[in-house]
């Protein structure tokens, strides 16, 4: 099992930046994929990006392709999100989770171990 805690939420305005940090505990990450997913009030958990652990292949939700990035640091076993040109839709808490999986890592169902999250907000 890995434990995740994610940081590096908050307010910020239309435009602006943010990076999130997911650090892992427990077991390294380097041997496992990582996503991101988001969650507004009343909407469903929402795919926004990953990172396989096999190759490093990235993978991005179409509404955030061109503007967020997802890293990994196997030596700090922590795996970020940069999020740029922020949008108020980009407001929801955002989650880190982990597979020790390489396919479908846009669903949620795949994923083993998930963080509590964090809140980013968006204002316009």
């Amino acid at each position: 099992q890995v434990q995740l805690v994610e940081s590096g939420g908050g307010l910020v305005q239309t435009g602006g930046s943010l990076r999130l940090s997911c650090a892992a505990s427990g077991r390294t990450v380097s041997r496992y994929s990582m996503g991101w997913f988001r969650q507004a009030p009343g909407k469903e958990r929402e795919f926004v990006a990953a990172i396989s652990w096999r190759g490093g292949n990235t993978y991005y939700g179409d509404s955030v392709k061109g503007r967020f990035t997802i890293s990994r640091d196997n030596a700090k076993n922590t795996v970020y999100l940069q999020m740029n040109s922020l949008k108020p839709e980009d407001t929801a808490v955002y989650l880190c989770a982990a597979t020790s999986g390489v396919v479908a890592l846009t669903i949620p169902g795949r994923y083993d171990d998930w963080g509590q999250g964090t809140q980013v907000t968006v204002s316009s």
